[in-house]
C-alpha cells in the first residue's frame, strides 16, 4: 500500500480558499489522510473519491448546504458537528461562513476490514450529527500530526482502526444498535507468542499493526480485537508498556547514556523517553538511574 495524500481526496483541500495548518503528508500513513485547515465560505461541486470523508467542525455554528447535482438540504452545524460523505459519491456543497476544520479521508479498504461476515460496509451521508467518540478520535489524530514522532506509527494505526470501526458501527447504512454478545475470542497461545517474539526482536524499531497482524495470519481488524481480548489493552499501549519496562531495566542496571537508552527502546529521542516515563511512572530517566 502507498501513502494516502491529496490525490485521494475530493479536491476540497485544493481550493484557493483553504488555508492549511498541518497534515499527515509525508508521514507514511496508508489508511487515512488527515488535514487541519481554515476554510473560507464557498460553493462548489466535487466528483466522488476513492476515500470516505469525515469532517469535524472545530468552531461555528455555520450553515452548510449539501446535495448531489444540486443543494437539496441545509443545516446549522455546531462546533463538534460532523460532516460525513461516502466514497465514490458526488458532492455539491456550500459553506456559509469561515470555519476551522479537521478532515479525515479514510481508505475504503480500512473501512471494509471492519465488515462482519464479509458483508460490505456502506456509510451514510450525514452532516450536523455529533458523535463524541468520533470527535475524540479525530482530535487525537490531529494531535498525532501536531506532535509527530516516528514511534507514534502504531498509535496512528490504532486510531485509524478505531475510526473505521466507529464509522461502520454507528454511521453505516446497516446500522445496528445492539452489539454482538458473547465472549470475544483472543489470540491463541501460538499467535501471542509470535507477536511477543516480533515485539522483543524489533522493540527499537517502528512497528505497524500490519507488521504485528502478519505474525498471526489475521487481518488488522481481527488482530486488534483478539489482541485486546487476550491482553486487556490495544497493541500500541502494550508496545509502549514493553518499551517503558525495557528502558527502566537499562536505566537501573547500567551506564548507557540516556539518549542511547531512548533509541534502544524505540523512543524518538531523550525528551520523548522522559515524557513517556513521566506519564506512565511519574518519574524521569535520571531519577531511575539514581535508584539503580
Amino acid at each position: 500500500m502507498s501513502e494516502m495524500g491529496l490525490g485521494d481526496t475530493h479536491g476540497i483541500l485544493a481550493r484557493p480558499g483553504v488555508c492549511p495548518v498541518r497534515s499527515s503528508a509525508g508521514l507514511g500513513w496508508e489508511r487515512l489522510f488527515v488535514s487541519t485547515q481554515r476554510e473560507l465560505p464557498y460553493r462548489d461541486a466535487f466528483g466522488g473519491a476513492d476515500s470516505h470523508l469525515l469532517i469535524l467542525h472545530l468552531d461555528g455554528p455555520v450553515t452548510v448546504r449539501r446535495g448531489r447535482r444540486g443543494l437539496t438540504s441545509a443545516r446549522q452545524v455546531p462546533p463538534g458537528g460532523l460532516f460525513l460523505h461516502p466514497a465514490a459519491t458526488e458532492l455539491d456543497v456550500e459553506l456559509g461562513g469561515h470555519l476551522n476544520t479537521v478532515h479525515v479521508y479514510l481508505s475504503d479498504a480500512a473501512l471494509q476490514a471492519t465488515a462482519d461476515e464479509g458483508r460490505p460496509v456502506r456509510l451514510k451521508e450525514e452532516f450536523g450529527s455529533t458523535d463524541p467518540l468520533l470527535e475524540q478520535l479525530v482530535l487525537a489524530l490531529d494531535g498525532v500530526v501536531r506532535r509527530w514522532e516516528p514511534g507514534g506509527a502504531a498509535y496512528a494505526d490504532q486510531l485509524a482502526l478505531m475510526t473505521a470501526a466507529q464509522l461502520a458501527r454507528r454511521h453505516s447504512v446497516r446500522h445496528r444498535d445492539a452489539e454482538p454478545t458473547g465472549r470475544q475470542v483472543g489470540l491463541s497461545a501460538r499467535q501471542f507468542a509470535a507477536v511477543r517474539e516480533l515485539l522483543d526482536a524489533r522493540l527499537s524499531e517502528p512497528l505497524s499493526l500490519e507488521d504485528l497482524a502478519s505474525a498471526t495470519g489475521l487481518s488488522v481488524s481481527q488482530f486488534a480485537r483478539r489482541f485486546k481480548a487476550r491482553t486487556g489493552c490495544p497493541p500500541h499501549r502494550y508496545l509502549v508498556r514493553l518499551r517503558v519496562e525495557h528502558a527502566t531495566r537499562l536505566l537501573r542496571a547500567g551506564s548507557m547514556p540516556i539518549a542511547q537508552v531512548a533509541a534502544a527502546c524505540g523512543f524518538s529521542h531523550q525528551e520523548h523517553l522522559t515524557r513517556v516515563l513521566r506519564s506512565h511512572l511519574g518519574t524521569t530517566p535520571a531519577a531511575l538511574r539514581r535508584e539503580g
